[in-house]
């Protein structure tokens, strides 16, 4: 009987959404531009009230791939046309490499093509968001009454932490693989907390290890946008438009009256009656913004864009977590759980710090390490990404034209700063360390990756492995200073109805995964907005 229900609903989706695009409107009450771990929040929260009229814009296409569908089939998304490809500027901090720097260009955005991985940042992040915001609905008292809304956690009670019955199912794996289980231990041996939960308790003192909490749902991905937005599409005021590349906002004086976005080869002008929200993650909202005349003076007028708000924060500030692949052989080919990652580690490469500064995630098959590595991966193994947490360094975004057509570059600046050198040193020592643990002998053959090596060996190896873990984040910052962005309300300063709902509006990189921290702006998004109807009468 389910499974008729659920098929009744996805043809009434379908046939309600061929409907509204065959009968496009031009006006909205609203326009959410990008359908990842944030937009696809306030499109599906706001679309709970049938009297607002929402339109969700996405470059991408559906969600139905079987890559995206089956967990352990993510990696084939990465370079696929449901991934934009970013690549970084030329670094001397990475030997003269590129950063392959992924990004979801599908319904749900990073959460349909991600590790799947839910990871709720640290206390001292959200106590950041506070402070720099100026506001304590963004410290963690008041995020885990967000937390509490949003999940429907499937382990052990914990009312004052974790929620129930909320949109989005996280589940541990029912039977955690023997490599994980052996990650965890081996953690505890040398001295590294185990917790049953990666979030909560863990995530408000020094870190600890523990089974990896996931969005997989009987067998299958959970998407932000299939928790969300999906169950109203059914509906008449949900217009949901896929093959839809945002170009331009649209201002009048200092107000956002709409946008203009490609579809099918179209420039189309779509108006907002109320608001328009930019969720399209931390690389094209900067540019969205600058190309609308939003952004730093100098910058703009190098491109010959006319100033509409000079901003200089806009496109600064990069931020993303970096990582180094160690890996194992295995002595005989290993089952893979769920998505591949099964357990997580959060720890300090100093013990004078409070807040963990490395971050450990578990692959359960060999991850190849960029060519200048000089290291083929073992046809069967497995690799942690021993990463950083807590990065000093900082990059940025700059136009190449004023044409949506030109590209932009990415300046991620890994690794640029020596702390994160330091840092980075550590947490390839402490996963060696892990890795090499006897709890490993019945599974593991050798290590393959990166092997004894000097200081200088070791350095060499870390700017040459360096990878991203896909968490771009804070080019348009919420904050109180000269190059913040946006407000404690993520109003973009001086610019009425425009707010910004995505990754971009981080002041810092939290602690862990970014797809988790994103829903709660998201959902910290929608309830703004709708106080604001509030206040101007119901649209």
């Amino acid at each position: 009987m389910p499974h008729i229900e659920e098929s009744n609903f996805a043809r009434e989706v379908q046939e309600n959404q061929a409907r509204l695009r065959a009968e496009l409107r031009t006006s909205f009450d609203v326009i959410v531009c990008g359908s990842g771990s944030s937009g696809s929040v306030v499109a599906g929260r706001l679309a709970e009230d049938p009297d607002v009229n929402v339109l969700l814009l996405e470059a991408g296409g559906d969600d139905a791939s079987p890559t995206i569908v089956e967990p352990g089939q993510w990696p084939l998304n990465l370079g696929s046309c449901r991934d934009w490809a970013f690549e970084g500027q030329p670094s001397d901090h990475l030997n003269g490499r590129r950063l392959p720097l992924n990004m979801g260009r599908v319904l749900g955005g990073g959460s349909s093509i991600n590790v799947m991985v839910w990871a709720r940042g640290h206390k001292a992040d959200w106590d950041c968001f506070a402070e720099e915001s100026g506001d304590p609905a963004w410290g963690y008292d008041s995020v885990l009454n967000y937390y509490r809304r949003i999940e429907d956690w499937q382990g052990g009670a914990d009312p004052l932490r974790r929620g129930a019955g909320g949109p989005v199912h996280i589940a541990q794996p029912s039977s955690p693989k023997p490599l994980a289980e052996a990650t965890v231990e081996a953690a505890r041996l040398m001295g590294i907390p185990r917790f049953g939960s990666a979030n909560g308790e863990m995530m408000e003192g020094p870190g600890g290890a523990a089974i990896a909490e996931l969005l997989i749902r009987g067998g299958k991905r959970q998407s932000v946008f299939r928790s969300y937005t999906y169950p109203q599409m059914h509906k008449p005021n949900l217009t949901v438009l896929t093959g839809a590349l945002v170009t331009r906002l649209i201002i009048e004086g200092k107000t956002a009256v709409g946008v203009e976005a490609v579809v099918e080869g179209q420039v189309l002008r779509f108006d907002a009656a109320l608001d328009v929200i930019l969720s399209l993650g931390a690389v094209h909202t900067p540019k969205v913004l600058m190309q609308s005349g939003i952004g730093p003076e100098t910058e703009l007028h190098r491109h010959g864009i006319p100033i509409v708000q000079n901003l200089p924060g806009v496109g600064q500030n990069h931020q993303d977590h970096i990582a180094f692949g160690c890996t194992w052989e295995y002595l005989q080919p290993q089952e893979v759980g769920g998505g591949g990652c099964e357990a997580v580690l959060y720890w300090k490469s100093d013990s004078r710090l409070s807040v963990p500064d490395i971050l450990q995630c578990q692959l359960e098959f060999a991850v190849p390490s960029p060519p200048e590595v000089g290291i083929a991966a073992p046809d069967h193994g497995w690799s942690m990404f021993a990463g950083l947490a807590q990065p000093k360094s900082r990059g940025q975004l700059r136009l190449t034209g004023a044409s949506p057509t030109d590209p932009i570059l990415i300046e991620p600046n890994s690794l640029s700063e020596p702390e994160d050198m330091a840092a980075a040193f550590r947490t390839v020592e402490l996963c060696r360390e892990l890795g090499n643990s006897s709890l490993f002998t019945p599974l593991v053959k050798r290590e393959a990756v990166p092997l004894q090596r000097d200081r200088a060996g070791m350095e060499r190896f870390i700017r040459n492995s360096a990878v991203t873990f896909w968490h771009q984040s804070c080019t348009a910052k919420m904050g109180r200073d000269a190059m913040s962005v946006v407000d404690a309300q993520l109003r973009v300063y001086g610019i009425d109805n425009l707010r910004i709902a995505d990754a971009s509006i981080m002041p810092k990189i939290p602690v862990g995964n970014t797809m988790a921290p994103c829903v709660v702006i998201g959902e910290r998004a929608a309830d703004l907005v709708k106080a604001s109807y509030a206040g101007r009468g119901s649209p």
